[in-house]
């Protein structure tokens, strides 16, 4: 019989909660946070209840303000912009190296809020945290050479962000927008994530960084954040769906922006034989349940491999572990090692459920399920956004396992008989960000991976959105507008010369780095 286990003491949500509001009592009051815009926090905006996807407890929700004030927060942004635009380089370098400073000193709180609002395992949450901070100093040391010759926008850069990665992704974003000039505007995750942002942001604006940070829906604000004449470029992460209303709006008004959307990133097998590396690299896959824009929830394998596929696979699956972040044996164990916890909340748990039961309805072979039951749970705990790690073979045309990303742990297995087959196979979303394909012969890798329709191919091997200089983007849908990392990401929110093209994917030109 497993042993009962408690949680961490010193990591509820009470906890990190009081620690935020000694860190931050301008930003978080009572039981709620605050916006921030026109350099004051206030108590504006209606609080959304919500509930951590951990256990179903109650956590702050957002305080979303409506379209008006939105308005005025841009306003009062491009005003802050003006006046940062002119501040030297050297200053600004100063005031974002003290912010991750302050960041670094509040490391581990920030990581606790994102397992708390978001789900993630203590590993994963130190990581988003560390990756924001490393990435950012790599841009504040080589800001000179970077940014020479190089002016910040007309207006400040508007951030529309998913609830993923609040730090490494969003955080990391604003803090070189601001290095680069600009003033920076954030809108908090309707879905999770806004207590984290919201003391990274308050540990910014102490620093004298102009960021502006506001909650709403984005129906709502999409007319201030996106379509404002103040702003000067729209940077977005999340789905389709979304992205391509906005996509539709930047054009029309011909406004600098970067957008980056999901795609179905695949993982092809052909004549291979070393599938101790993928047995290896299986569990990692599963990282934060593949809620990431780079998971590979898709794989395309040779039919004449998958009893080795399988042999390979199954094992590996089998081996994840999942759980409560936070749930311990003993007071002193450190938080569990895991690969993901709950999904983001109980109605993605349930709409995957849905469409895994859906899927084997219509053809659907379900070659793994596994099971809660095998999980680390407190006793009696919520479990209802956990969902365990599920394979199905072939999904049905219909099923929107088939086409679309189910950012989540569901994996779809594809069979293939030739080569062209393979490539439609791995191309099924019109463009994604990442790929991979194993094979034994670098001649067929380097004949087949041009023909696979993401910005980044690995060979045997993941790809991810990568740090530092290295650069990011997307084919077809996946993404418009500029593409990011590196020099790139400056690139993108600053003016060079007159007649510069950036690299990126845009309605009227395509160009690669």
């Amino acid at each position: 019989m497993a042993p009962s286990l408690i949680l961490k003491p010193g990591t509820a949500w009470s906890d990190a909660w009081e620690r935020g509001l000694a860190a931050a009592p301008e930003a978080f009051h009572d039981d709620r946070v605050r916006n921030l815009w026109a350099g004051a926090w206030r108590s504006d905006g209606r609080a959304l209840p919500a509930t951590s996807p951990v256990d179903g407890s109650p956590i702050a929700g957002p305080p979303r303000l409506d379209g008006a004030t939105a308005r005025e927060a841009v306003r009062a942004a491009l005003d802050a912009h003006r006046a940062w635009r002119h501040i030297p380089l050297p200053e600004r370098a100063a005031r974002v190296s003290a912010t991750l400073d302050a960041l670094t000193e509040h490391r581990e709180l920030l990581a606790l809020l994102l397992v708390w609002e978001i789900g993630k395992p203590w590993r994963l949450a130190q990581a988003d945290v560390d990756r924001a901070i490393d990435g950012v100093r790599w841009y504040v040391d080589g800001a000179g050479p970077i940014l020479e010759g190089r002016t910040p926008l007309p207006g400040p850069v508007s951030n529309i962000a998913s609830w993923n990665y609040p730090m490494s992704v969003l955080v990391h974003a604003l803090l070189v927008q601001a290095l680069a000039g600009n003033a920076v505007i954030a809108k908090a995750p309707t879905d999770g994530g806004v207590a984290c942002l919201t003391l990274a942001c308050a540990l910014a604006a102490r620093e004298g960084i102009p960021v502006t940070l506001v909650s709403g829906s984005g129906g709502e604000l999409s007319e201030a954040l996106v379509r404002a004449p103040e702003i000067g470029c729209v940077s977005f992460v999340g789905g389709r769906d979304t992205g391509a209303r906005i996509a539709t709006a930047v054009a029309d008004l011909g406004k600098r922006h970067v957008l980056e959307q999901e795609g179905l990133n695949t993982w092809g097998v052909w004549n291979c034989t070393d599938f101790a590396a993928l047995t290896a690299v299986i569990p990692k896959l599963f990282d934060y349940g593949k809620q990431r824009c780079t998971a590979y929830p898709r794989f395309v394998v040779q039919r004449s491999l998958f009893a080795d596929f399988l042999a390979a696979y199954l094992p590996a699956v089998r081996s994840i572990r999942l759980g409560h972040p936070l749930a311990v044996e003993s007071p002193d164990d450190p938080p569990p090692e895991l690969d993901f916890g709950p999904l983001i909340n109980a109605a993605k748990a349930k709409e995957l459920a849905d469409q895994v039961t859906e899927a084997i309805g219509r053809g659907a072979v379900p070659l793994h399920r596994g099971a809660l039951a095998d999980a680390r749970f407190l006793p009696d705990q919520d479990t209802s956004a956990y969902l365990a790690p599920v394979t199905l073979l072939n999904p049905p045309p219909s099923s929107p396992l088939h086409h679309a990303e189910p950012f989540g742990p569901v994996d779809t297995i594809v069979l293939v008989d030739t080569e062209a087959e393979l490539l439609a196979a791995m191309n099924a979303s019109n463009g994604a960000l990442v790929a991979t394909l194993s094979t034994d012969d670098p001649a067929t890798y380097a004949r087949l991976a041009p023909q696979i329709r993401a910005f980044k191919t690995g060979h045997g091997k993941p790809r991810s959105r990568g740090d530092r200089d290295e650069l990011f983007g997307g084919f077809g849908h996946s993404w418009r507008g500029a593409f990011v990392g590196g020099e790139l990401l400056v690139r993108a929110v600053t003016d060079g010369p007159p007649d510069e093209r950036p690299p990126g994917n845009f309605p009227d030109y395509h160009l690669m780095p």
